[in-house]
């Protein structure tokens, strides 16, 4: 696991259902925020745990640049960036631990 940089990450429920996109430089630990509950307000009132797509950057800066591109993106777009490394939305959090 790279501790160096940034990530942008996306989390689902089920199945091209409600998404979030996110930022952090602590891919483990902010995952653990949103299943606890303490993530995001967002993430809690749709039940959003599991971790379905992530990307590392060199920096932080460029996590953020990268998020903010994201979520300008149509839906069906972020669909197919998800399905195109995880067609089953599986939960990828214990890939990353």
């Amino acid at each position: 696991m790279r501790h160096h940089g940034g990530w942008v990450y996306i989390m689902a429920d089920r199945y091209r259902d409600a998404i979030y996109v996110g930022v952090t430089a602590d891919l483990p630990a902010r995952i653990q925020q949103h299943r606890s509950g303490d993530g995001s307000d967002f993430c809690r009132r749709y039940g959003l745990y599991r971790l379905v797509w992530a990307d590392h950057t060199p920096s932080i800066t460029d996590a953020i640049a990268h998020e903010k591109r994201l979520k300008h993106w149509r839906r069906a777009w972020k669909f197919a960036l998800i399905e195109r490394g995880n067609p089953e939305w599986r939960d990828l959090f214990e890939t990353i631990r």
